[in-house]
C-alpha cells in the first residue's frame, strides 16, 4: 500500500469527502499543488479549480471547487471550501468538466454580488460521507 494521508474536504453544510488519500492536486493562489504522504505543512488559498482526489480505495474522485483555503499539518490534509460540487465522469474529462464549474460557480458569486448560494455535492460510499453535527446551543 502507498503511503497515505488523511483528507477532508469541507464546507459549511457538510463534510464532502473524507477518508485516507494517497494524492491531491487542486491549484493555489500561487499554482497547482500536488500532495504526497509527508507534505510539509502549508497553509493557501485556493482559486476557483478542480480538485482530483486519489483515495486509498476506491475511483479517483473530482470536485468541482469555488475556492477555500488548504492546510496540510501532521499528515492530515483539510481542504476548506465554502461551495463544491463533485463530477462526474473519469479521467481528464472529468477534470476539464470540474474547472468548468469552478469557473461557473465563481461567475455566479460574482452575478449575485457575492452572496452564497447553492448546495455542495457529496461523495457517497465506503463510509466516506459525513454531515457536520449542530453545535449550536438551543
Amino acid at each position: 500500500m502507498a503511503n497515505a494521508f488523511r483528507l477532508d474536504v469541507v464546507s459549511p453544510e457538510a463534510v464532502l469527502w473524507s477518508g485516507e488519500a494517497v494524492f491531491l492536486i487542486t491549484r493555489t493562489t500561487e499554482g497547482e499543488i500536488g500532495v504526497l504522504a509527508n507534505h510539509q505543512p502549508l497553509m493557501a488559498s485556493l482559486v476557483p479549480w478542480s480538485a482530483a482526489i486519489t483515495p486509498v480505495d476506491g475511483p479517483k474522485v473530482v470536485l468541482a471547487v469555488r475556492g477555500g483555503f488548504l492546510q496540510i499539518v501532521a499528515n492530515r490534509v483539510t481542504l476548506l471550501t465554502d461551495l463544491a460540487q463533485v463530477v462526474e465522469g473519469e479521467g481528464s474529462e472529468a477534470v476539464e468538466e470540474a474547472r468548468r464549474q469552478a469557473l461557473l460557480l465563481a461567475a455566479a458569486l460574482t452575478d449575485l454580488g457575492g452572496a452564497a448560494g447553492g448546495s455542495p455535492g457529496a461523495v457517497e460510499g465506503a463510509g466516506r460521507l459525513a454531515t457536520v453535527p449542530n453545535t449550536e446551543a438551543d
